[in-house]
């Protein structure tokens, strides 16, 4: 998903990741300060902009971005 998600697939992602999902990080596209990979966390949220809001285990709150970051659910 790139650019400015639709309302349908921000409530997919909803729908996917509701708050409390587990989640393991594999690849964080972010060149600056990436949470490492193999990190595991738990889903806050989605926002209306279709960030994945999280709470990673190691104390980080990075978003994770539907179709750049790579992650699966644990």
């Amino acid at each position: 998903m790139f650019g400015f998600p639709s309302e349908g697939e921000i409530r997919y992602l909803r729908e996917c990741y509701p708050a409390g999902t587990r989640i393991r990080l594999e690849n964080m596209d972010d060149p600056y300060a990436p949470v490492p990979a193999g990190t595991e966390g738990t889903c806050v949220g989605v926002d209306d902009g279709g960030n994945i809001l999280m709470n990673w285990d190691n104390g980080r709150s990075l978003s994770l971005i539907a179709g750049v970051d790579r992650f699966h659910k644990i």
